[in-house]
């Protein structure tokens, strides 16, 4: 259970970024489903993700508690790192305390894996976000998009793709649930929002 209000008296000390591409022709893209993650939070409890700051649309909340600054970085998904590490530097927020909520090519729609920290896995947003950052040490929901082995496309054509109608049905629950492992991560159980969420097979 979410527990969301706002608060703009104090400055928030966690950070969720949902990564994906601006602009209306990328909206239900694979490569977007970051984006999509953090607006179903947004509607959901009622924050509106639209203060331009950072290179990013943002909003500030509170989640038990702690105050969170929601983001979709504006750069492309290849820069992401640019806006997250600017926000992160200006409220001195580590990278311990920043989930990064990406796509995952090689999870079906419908799964979802988190990982306390680690390398990029060839995804070029969160290679980003490392580099900018200068480290690894952040959590990470990633949500499965589809199998591009199993399509005909390239990865660039892929990642592009738009969801199908079934594709969508499938993405409801780890839309819901990547904000749920969020919440459990910021306090401080990724272990417990692993055993409940990570679905592979």
């Amino acid at each position: 259970m979410f527990h969301f209000s706002k608060d703009r008296g104090r400055k928030p000390m966690y950070i969720i970024a949902g990564l994906g591409n601006p602009g209306s022709q990328y909206a239900t893209t694979r490569h977007n489903i970051g984006f999509m993650a953090i607006d179903r939070l947004a509607e959901h409890y009622d924050v509106t993700i639209d203060r331009h700051k950072f290179s990013s649309l943002t909003a500030q909340c509170m989640m038990d508690g702690k105050k969170v600054l929601l983001m979709k970085p504006l750069t492309y998904m290849n820069n992401s790192g640019e806006a997250i590490a600017e926000a992160a530097a200006y409220y001195k927020i580590p990278p311990e305390n920043i989930v990064v909520i990406s796509d995952d090519i090689n999870l079906d729609p419908g799964k979802m894996r988190i990982r306390s920290k680690g390398s990029a896995g060839g995804h070029n947003g969160l290679k980003s976000i490392i580099e900018c950052l200068g480290s690894d040490q952040f959590p990470r929901v990633r949500v499965g998009i589809g199998d591009r082995k199993k399509s005909q496309m390239s990865l660039a054509d892929f990642v592009l793709s738009h969801f199908t109608e079934e594709d969508l049905k499938l993405l409801e629950e780890p839309l819901e649930n990547a904000g749920k492992a969020a919440e459990l991560i910021l306090d401080g159980d990724i272990t417990e929002a692993m055993n409940r969420y990570n679905r592979t097979k």
